[in-house]
């Protein structure tokens, strides 16, 4: 089976990511799992069909999915997508920068759990979300916390047993949102903190 960096927190093993400058940033690995109170207004923001992008485990699609909303996964990793669908919730195996089914139809993609860093490149990562819209939709998306700005570095995935190789990663926070948004063409709809989480919402500028 194929492997991706991120199986170990997948299959709830606790790890971080390190960063090539020394920094670690602890991975909230039991939270993939199930859902919290802050996850809650990501839920509610999805009004109709939604791409949830790097899904892991599938808490947000099987939520969704219960609530009757057309809602589907996508993960390179194998894992991810058996677990998801182990859940009973849609997942494919697929990179968010190949096709997707319905593209240019979601309503919304969601990037939780500081997926808007996939690939390195958030501005490269919204203006492909933007190519999956249908026009009026929206990107939900977690964020770090404020000071985080934008940072695009090497990281690779580490536990006390083991790491990785590294990768590109980005981590963005509210302070980064703006310049980020606007560089993709994208607007600032809402931004919120829940429960010591940040979120925000942005549409096609």
């Amino acid at each position: 089976m194929t492997t991706t960096e991120f199986d170990p927190g997948l299959l709830g093993e606790h790890c971080w990511l390190e960063c090539a400058n020394g920094e670690r940033v602890m991975l909230p690995v039991t939270r993939w799992q199930e859902l919290d109170s802050s996850d809650e207004l990501l839920l509610a923001a999805c009004l109709g069909p939604t791409l949830d992008v790097g899904c892991g485990p599938g808490r947000l699609v099987e939520a969704l999915t219960r609530r009757g909303v057309i809602a589907l996964g996508v993960d390179v990793s194998p894992v991810a997508v058996d677990l998801t669908q182990a859940r009973g919730a849609p997942a494919l195996c697929r990179d968010v920068f190949d096709r997707i089914p319905g593209e240019g139809r979601w309503r919304h993609v969601l990037l939780a759990d500081g997926n808007i860093g996939i690939g390195g490149d958030p501005v490269a990562l919204l203006r492909r979300a933007r190519e999956l819209l249908r026009p009026g939709g929206s990107v939900l998306t977690e964020l770090d916390p404020p000071g985080t700005g934008l940072r695009r570095q090497q990281v690779r995935l580490s536990s006390v047993d083991s790491s990785g190789g590294w990768f590109d990663w980005a981590r963005l926070g509210p302070d980064g949102l703006e310049r980020t948004a606007t560089d993709a063409g994208m607007d600032i709809r809402w931004l919120e903190e829940r429960g010591g989480r940040w979120f925000a919402e942005l549409q096609r500028a």
